[in-house]
């Protein structure tokens, strides 16, 4: 029984070693540093590292800027933070509740975990459905996270921690409670993902493809000098913010387009996508996805137009 015992561990033991994040920081401004995910969707490859999060090392300890998609990159995440400061972490602020930017909080419990009223009650009604399917999708790089929810609820405004004013930024394009910060002082712009590069946006939960093009005209107007998008690689120009307007209105043109034609989700989903968009990544995954989130929508207001139109 015994060597039954230890067979099981010397197989499981080695599988779970090769559960290394391996999370590199990079220095992308003055005491600014990025973990940069990949642009693939979740697999067990990649353990749900697909994210952009980030910390921000001041006089008064450090900034978390979201916290990963599992315990076990939470916990790497500080791993990584120690082997560039021995400062505390003294803030962690979530830009939305989806998993891949909120199931990492496990590992700062300590620690003021900050939120919009609404990312915290969305992480509360989704999350642990959102944990559980992404458990089916990665495996064990999941195995113990659980959903912790922000224990600090965020206005929009300034938030000073040390010599770093953080503009707070309330939008609503991505899910409808989306969280934006700008660094003040070094202009360094956490867009969390109302901004998509080089990959295809993710509808889920948004309130609308004009609310969130509405959003991107905000944060685009700010005084930024770096973006640092969900998902994607950092920009010094506007490109992200030129990708995302036109990725965004060929898409909401598509879909009134369809739902006038009268046109139904099959047809939708197999619709041509633009060879400007060839490069993105997953464009044709997401937009299935999009077509079953929104498209619905679409067709009801076509319903609702022709319904007002025939009265006299």
């Amino acid at each position: 029984m015994r060597w039954i015992l230890l067979l099981c561990l010397s197989v499981s033991l080695p599988a779970l070693a090769e559960l290394d994040y391996a999370l590199k920081p990079r220095l992308i401004a003055e005491d600014t540093w990025l973990l940069e995910g990949s642009t693939d969707n979740f697999a067990k490859a990649n353990g749900g590292n697909i994210v952009n999060t980030g910390f921000i090392v001041t006089e008064a300890g450090v900034v978390v800027i979201d916290t990963g998609p599992s315990k076990r990159y939470g916990e790497a995440m500080r791993q990584a933070i120690a082997g560039v400061t021995a400062k505390p972490v003294v803030q962690v602020l979530l830009t939305h509740h989806h998993p891949d930017h909120a199931l990492g909080n496990q590992a700062f419990r300590e620690v003021p975990i900050g939120a919009l009223a609404g990312t915290t009650r969305l992480l509360h009604e989704q999350g642990d459905s959102m944990a559980e399917n992404l458990y089916r999708m990665v495996g064990d790089w999941m195995r113990g996270t659980e959903v912790v929810l922000p224990n600090q609820v965020l206005e929009p405004g300034i938030l000073t921690v040390g010599s770093h004013d953080l503009r707070l930024v309330a939008l609503a394009g991505h899910t409808g409670a989306d969280l934006a910060i700008l660094d003040q002082k070094t202009g360094v712009l956490f867009a969390g993902d109302l901004v998509f590069y080089q990959r295809a946006l993710t509808t889920p939960n948004s309130p609308g493809l004009a609310v969130w093009l509405a959003d991107i005209n905000t944060l685009q107007g700010l005084p930024w000098t770096l973006i640092v998008p969900g998902h994607g690689p950092v920009a010094t120009d506007a490109q992200p913010f030129v990708q995302m307007r036109d990725y965004l209105t060929w898409l909401d043109q598509l879909l009134r387009d369809g739902a006038a034609d009268g046109s139904d989700m099959s047809e939708m989903i197999r619709s041509p996508i633009p060879e400007r968009f060839a490069a993105i990544s997953l464009s044709r995954y997401e937009l299935i996805r999009s077509v079953s989130h929104l498209y619905p929508g679409y067709e009801r207001g076509q319903m609702q137009r022709l319904d007002s139109a025939a009265r006299p």
